[in-house]
Formats: structure tokens, C-alpha cells, sequence
């Protein structure tokens, strides 16, 4: 068997090969959203899409928690984590702010607003992509990697079982993110890895 390379390059975007040959699709059903409640910072997010977020958070300020409303009363919608990056203000020590709940099921209170067609804004980029975590390099180069959680382990049960790589679960943010022409050229190189690599 000849052996994938760690990573292709499609563009100016170095994809890590597992998110080609790994299998992922959300069991939301087992999960109930657990992504947005767990972990010990907020959401990745750009300075454009904080300003997006100010812009559309009163069309969500009453799906909210009491306690969220205050974090964002007093530190705003984001905050930078220790390690530098921009993250959505988080309650307590792990819960995102802008999480609300139908039920025992964990929502999104801006993609769920975006359905209902209140707001414009859908939600972060990097939640979208989620499990790919994008990184930029210092000569600007993208790099995307699988992002391994155990909390998604019946994501990837599910995967397994209706035979779905992580990058085609994700067509709609990668898409969104990168472009058509993009995505395109990622479906290509994947189907002639896979091909050539299993033939």
C-alpha cells in the first residue's frame, strides 16, 4: 500500500490528510450539542465577525442566560484566551456564552436566530468548521487540522457507519470559507488519494 502524504496543499491551504481519510458526522442526538459547553475557552473568532456578533446581539439577548448577559455585560462578547487567540466570552470556566438550550439539547442562540431569519448572523467560522481548527502560519499559509475530541466519539461511530470523511460533512462551512472553486479542487485530490492509495 503506498503511504498518504501528512498533508496536501490546495491553494494557499495545507489540509491535514486525516481530514480526507477519517470519518466524522455529527450524532447530535447522543451528543446534544456538548461542544458548546465544553472545553476551557470560548470559540475561536475573527475581530470582523466580533463586530458581526456586537451587531446582532440584541436579536439574541433574550435567548440567553442570565449569567451570559452579565459575562457580556461586563467583558464584552470576546476576550483573549492565554494562548492569544480571540474566543467567545465563556460562563464560568467552559460554557460559550451564546449558548441556548431546547430541552436537554445544547443550541447555537445565533445559528438558531439565523434559521428563524432574526438575524444575519449565522454563527463563528470556526464552530461552523468544527472538528477542522484553522491555523495561520507566518507567511500567511492556512493550515487545517482534524481536531480529535473524545466527546465526539459517536461523531465518529456515525461516520464510520454512513461512510463519511470529515471534509464532506463539512462541505457547507469549508465551502463557505474557501470557496466553490476550492472545495472542488479538495474533492478532486481526495478522490484521487483515496483511489490511487485503496485501488
Amino acid at each position: 500500500m503506498d503511504r498518504l502524504p501528512p498533508v496536501i496543499q490546495i491553494g494557499d491551504v495545507l489540509v491535514s490528510m486525516d481530514i480526507i481519510t477519517e470519518e466524522f458526522c455529527c450524532d447530535y442526538e447522543k451528543c446534544k450539542g456538548k461542544c458548546c459547553i465544553e472545553g476551557d475557552a470560548g470559540a475561536p473568532v475573527t475581530i470582523d465577525e466580533v463586530a458581526e456578533i456586537e451587531e446582532a446581539l440584541d436579536s439574541v439577548w433574550g435567548d440567553l442566560s442570565t449569567q451570559a448577559q452579565s459575562v457580556i455585560d461586563r467583558q464584552g462578547v470576546a476576550y483573549v484566551a492565554r494562548d492569544g487567540d480571540l474566543v467567545t466570552s465563556i460562563v464560568g470556566t467552559k460554557d460559550c456564552a451564546f449558548t441556548c438550550y431546547d430541552g436537554a439539547y445544547c443550541l447555537c442562540a445565533f445559528e438558531r436566530a439565523f434559521g428563524q431569519g432574526r438575524c444575519h448572523f449565522r454563527k463563528p467560522i470556526s464552530c461552523a468548521l468544527y472538528p477542522i481548527r484553522e491555523m495561520r502560519m507566518s507567511d500567511g499559509t492556512i493550515g487545517l487540522n482534524y481536531d480529535k475530541w473524545d466527546i465526539c466519539r459517536d461523531a465518529r461511530i456515525k461516520g464510520r457507519e454512513e461512510h463519511i470523511k470529515v471534509y464532506q460533512f463539512l462541505k457547507e462551512p469549508l465551502t463557505r470559507r474557501f470557496g466553490k472553486e476550492w472545495y472542488e479542487g479538495l474533492e478532486k485530490a481526495a478522490d484521487f488519494l483515496l483511489k490511487s492509495t485503496w485501488a
